[in-house]
C-alpha cells in the first residue's frame, strides 16, 4: 500500500477550507434553500438531491475507479420499488390488497413477493441491501473476467434494459408501464401536504450531506488512494501483489447502495416510481450529469445533477420541445470542450489566475546583502 501511496500523493483541499466549503453549502440547503424557495421548488429542490445521492456513486465508481456505469437505474429502481411496495401496503391498510394488485384481478390475497415488505424493518435495508447484493454479484463475475472499458459500459446498460423489460412484463405485480403510484403516506408523513413535503426535503438533504460525508472520507483514505492506482494502472497494481477486483468491487457495489437509497427516497419525494425512470436513457442521463459537474470531484459530480435538472425543468417549462437538443448539445460541450466538467474548468481559472499574480516582494531578511570589494576584502 506504501508504494500505491508514494505515487499517489493526495490532491484533498486543507481541511479549515473543506470544512468552510462544508459549512456554507449545509447553511445552503438547510437553511437558505427552505427560506427563499416555494413548496413546489423545494419539493423540485428535494428530487434533485435524491439524484445528488446517486451521483456520488457514480462519481466514486467512475471519476474514481473509471467504471462507466450506465446501468445505474437498475439499483435506483430497486430501491424505489422496495420503498414503494411497502408505501403501497401500508397505504391499503391492514388486511387490504394494494390498488396496484386489485386492478389486476388476479390477486385474492397479497402476493409471495410482497408479503415481506410489509414490514418497514425489512424494506428499508433492502432498498440499500438489495441493490447492492446485486452489484456484488454482477460485478464479481465481470471484474473475474477482467471486462472493462466500453465493454463494462455496455454490459451495465444492457442489465438495466432487462430489468425495465421484467419489470414491464410482470403487469401484475409491478403495475407494468405505469409502476406505483398514488401514495398517501410515507411514516406517518402525507406525501400530499407542503408542510410534510418539506420534513421530506430535510430528510433528504441531511442524507445528502451524511453520504458526502462518508464517501469522500472512503474516497480520501488508503482505500481511495488504492482505487485511483487501479483506475490508471490496474496491471501495475496487481503486480504489487493486490488484487483490482475486490478494490473495484467495492467502489461498485458502494455505488449501488447509495443509488437504491437515491431510489427510496425518490418514492416519497415524487410520489411515482415507474420503468419510465429506470432504463437505458436515465441511466445515460445520470453519467452526464456527473460528467458535467466532474467526475473526479464528489461535489461537483452531486452539483452536476442538480445544476442538469435544474436547467432541464426551467428549459422544458419555457421551452417544452428544445430540452432534448439541449441535452445533446451539452453532451457534445462536455466531452470536446469540459472533459473534466466544471470542476475542471474552475480548477483552470485558479491556475490562469495564479500565474497572473505578480511574484511576490522579496524580505530585507531574505535578500541577498552584495559582494564587497575585492579591495576591502584585502583589508580586511
Amino acid at each position: 500500500m506504501n508504494a500505491v501511496a508514494k505515487l499517489l500523493p493526495s490532491s484533498a483541499p486543507k481541511p479549515s477550507a473543506f470544512v468552510v466549503r462544508f459549512a456554507l453549502m449545509a447553511v445552503a440547503l438547510l437553511l437558505i434553500a427552505p427560506m427563499v424557495l416555494s413548496d413546489f421548488r423545494l419539493s423540485l429542490l428535494a428530487k434533485f438531491l435524491c439524484f445528488a445521492i446517486l451521483a456520488i456513486g457514480i462519481g466514486l465508481a467512475w471519476g474514481q475507479g473509471g467504471m462507466l456505469v450506465l446501468g445505474q437505474g437498475l439499483f435506483f429502481g430497486l430501491g424505489g420499488y422496495c420503498m414503494g411496495m411497502h408505501m403501497k401496503i401500508v397505504d391499503a391498510g391492514p388486511g387490504q390488497l394494494p390498488d396496484i394488485l386489485t386492478f389486476s384481478g388476479q390477486h385474492e390475497s397479497l402476493p409471495l413477493l410482497w408479503v415481506p415488505f410489509s414490514s418497514a424493518w425489512f424494506a428499508i435495508p433492502m432498498a440499500i441491501l438489495l441493490p447492492m447484493a446485486i452489484a456484488a454479484l454482477l460485478g464479481a463475475a465481470i471484474f473475474r473476467q477482467r471486462i472493462r472499458g466500453a465493454y463494462f459500459a455496455i454490459l451495465s446498460q444492457a442489465l438495466a434494459g432487462a430489468f425495465v423489460i421484467v419489470l414491464v412484463g410482470n403487469q401484475a405485480l409491478t403495475g407494468g408501464t405505469n409502476g406505483l403510484t398514488n401514495f398517501q403516506t410515507f411514516f406517518g408523513l402525507s406525501v400530499t401536504s407542503p408542510s410534510d413535503q418539506r420534513i421530506l426535503y430535510f430528510v433528504v438533504a441531511v442524507v445528502l450531506l451524511v453520504v458526502f460525508l462518508a464517501t469522500r472520507e472512503l474516497a480520501l483514505g488508503r482505500y481511495g488512494r488504492l482505487l485511483l492506482a487501479v483506475r490508471d494502472d490496474e496491471d501495475r497494481v496487481r503486480f504489487l501483489g493486490y488484487d483490482p477486483t475486490r478494490v473495484k468491487l467495492v467502489a461498485y457495489v458502494v455505488a449501488a447502495g447509495l443509488a437504491g437509497l437515491a431510489g427510496a427516497l425518490f418514492v416519497p419525494v415524487v410520489g411515482i416510481i415507474s420503468p419510465a425512470m429506470l432504463g437505458i436513457v436515465p441511466s445515460v442521463e445520470m453519467v452526464i450529469w456527473v460528467a458535467l459537474g466532474g467526475r473526479t470531484a464528489l461535489a461537483w459530480a452531486a452539483a452536476g445533477a442538480v445544476i442538469v435538472n435544474t436547467a432541464k425543468t426551467n428549459i422544458s417549462e419555457q421551452f417544452p420541445s428544445t430540452w432534448l437538443y439541449m441535452q445533446g448539445l451539452l453532451f457534445v460541450v462536455v466531452i470536446l470542450f469540459l472533459p473534466k466538467g466544471i470542476a475542471g474548468a474552475v480548477e483552470n481559472l485558479r491556475a490562469l489566475a495564479a500565474r497572473r499574480q505578480p511574484p511576490p516582494a522579496i524580505s530585507r531578511l531574505t535578500r541577498r546583502r552584495p559582494r564587497a570589494p575585492a579591495a576591502a576584502e584585502e583589508s580586511v
